[in-house]
C-alpha cells in the first residue's frame, strides 16, 4: 500500500469505519477510506486497552478544561480569529514550530484530547495559527504531549512531520499513553514497548529511496476496517505523518498519510519496497490492533539499539525563554 487516505468529503457526524476501496495506480495499491453512520464495525476508540483511563497530572488541564495549579504566571492568550483554518486530514497550515526533540526515544506518556474546538498556537502566549477539532474525519483526535509551560502544552501536530502546536488551557483533557512503537530503518525492525518495557519485535518493509518512510516521531491517528485478501483481511493504522516530499507521490494522492499495515505475503520483509508505509506481519498487525490505542507515539529512527527497558515517560519541560518558532517547511 502506498498511503492511507481518508475521504475529505464525508459527513462530520460519521462515527464508524465501514468501507474501503482499493485502486491500482502505477503498480501501487492505494486505500481510500469512507465513513458512514453504519453501526458496524466499531471504532478503535470504543475499545481502549487496559490502563488507558484519563489522567490529570499537575500543570495540565482538568476534565473541565480548567488549568491545574502551576508555579509559573499565566501567559496572555491571544483570541483566535474565527476564520482560522481547521486542521484536518489534508496538509497542516504552515507557521508552527519544529518538534524540539524529533528523534527522542523518551516515551510520551500523555496525550491531549480536545473536548471542543481549540486554537493551536506557534508558541506559549504566541500567535494562533489554526483550530483543532475533537475529531478528524469522524475519528476522535488524541495527540501526544511533548512539552509544557505555564499551563500550555505542546502536542505533535497531525498532518505534518516533526511539527508541534501549543495549546492554551481550555476545553481539553489528557489521556494516559502506555505504548511506544519504534521503527528502525537500517535494521528493518519494529519494536513495541509498553510502560517502557520491550514487548515484541517484528521485521518490516519500509519506503523506497524515492519515497522513504519519514524520520522522527509521529502518532497513530486512527484506524480503518479493510476487507480484502491484499491486506490479509486486517485493519490499517493511519499515522499523523505524511510524505516528506509531496511531489514523490501521484497528484491524486497528495494529502494522503503514511500507514502501518500488513500485506498478503511476507516475502518483502526486511526490504525498502513500499511508498513510505510500514508493513509488518499479519500476526504482528493483529496484535497491535488489539492492544494499541490511537494517540500512541510511533518513532522512526535510522539506528536504535532496542534495549529491553527505556528510561521513562515524558514530556520534557521546555526551558525559559521559549525559542523563536521556526515555520514548518
Amino acid at each position: 500500500m502506498a498511503f492511507v487516505r481518508i475521504n475529505p468529503f464525508i459527513r462530520r457526524r460519521a462515527r464508524r469505519w465501514t468501507s474501503a476501496a482499493l485502486v491500482v495506480l502505477g503498480g501501487a495499491l492505494v486505500l481510500t477510506v469512507v465513513l458512514s453512520d453504519s453501526p458496524v464495525p466499531r471504532r478503535s476508540a470504543e475499545r481502549p486497552p487496559a490502563g488507558a483511563e484519563p489522567i490529570r497530572p499537575t500543570g495540565f488541564a482538568t476534565a473541565t478544561g480548567l488549568p491545574a495549579p502551576t508555579t509559573e504566571p499565566p501567559l496572555t492568550v491571544v483570541p483566535p480569529a474565527a476564520n482560522l483554518p481547521v486542521i484536518d486530514y489534508g496538509p497542516a497550515p504552515r507557521g508552527f514550530p519544529r518538534d524540539p526533540a524529533p528523534m527522542s526515544a523518551v516515551r510520551l506518556g500523555e496525550g491531549l484530547r480536545p473536548i471542543r474546538r481549540v486554537a493551536a498556537y506557534d508558541a506559549p502566549g504566541g500567535r494562533p495559527r489554526a483550530f483543532l477539532a475533537p475529531t478528524i474525519s469522524g475519528v476522535e483526535l488524541t495527540m501526544p504531549i511533548v512539552a509544557r509551560r505555564a499551563g500550555w502544552v505542546a502536542v505533535l501536530l497531525p498532518s505534518a512531520n516533526r511539527t508541534v502546536a501549543w495549546i492554551p488551557p481550555g476545553p481539553w483533557t489528557t489521556m494516559a499513553l502506555r505504548d511506544l512503537i519504534v521503527v528502525v530503518r537500517r535494521t528493518h525492525r519494529l519494536h513495541w514497548y509498553r510502560d517502557d518495557t520491550l514487548v515484541r519485535s517484528w521485521p518490516v518493509s519500509l519506503g523506497m529511496t524515492v519515497s522513504p518512510t519519514p524520520l522522527g516521531r509521529t502518532f497513530i491517528l486512527g484506524r480503518s476496517v479493510l476487507p480484502g485478501k491484499v491486506y490479509a483481511d486486517t485493519e490499517v493504522f493511519a499515522l499523523g505523518a505524511v510524505p516528506d516530499d509531496a511531489g514523490s507521490v501521484p497528484p491524486s494522492l497528495r494529502g494522503a498519510h503514511i500507514g502501518l499495515h500488513t500485506w498478503y505475503h511476507d516475502r518483502e520483509l526486511g526490504r525498502n519496497t513500499t511508498n513510505g508505509c510500514i508493513r509488518l506481519t499479519r500476526k504482528g498487525q493483529e496484535l497491535l490492533l488489539a492492544e494499541v490505542r490511537p494517540g500512541t507515539e510511533l518513532l522512526v529512527l535510522d539506528e536504535f539499539a532496542a534495549p529491553n527497558r527505556l528510561p521513562g515517560p515524558g514530556p520534557i519541560p521546555v526551558p525559559v525563554p521559549v525559542p523563536v518558532p521556526i515555520p514548518a517547511g
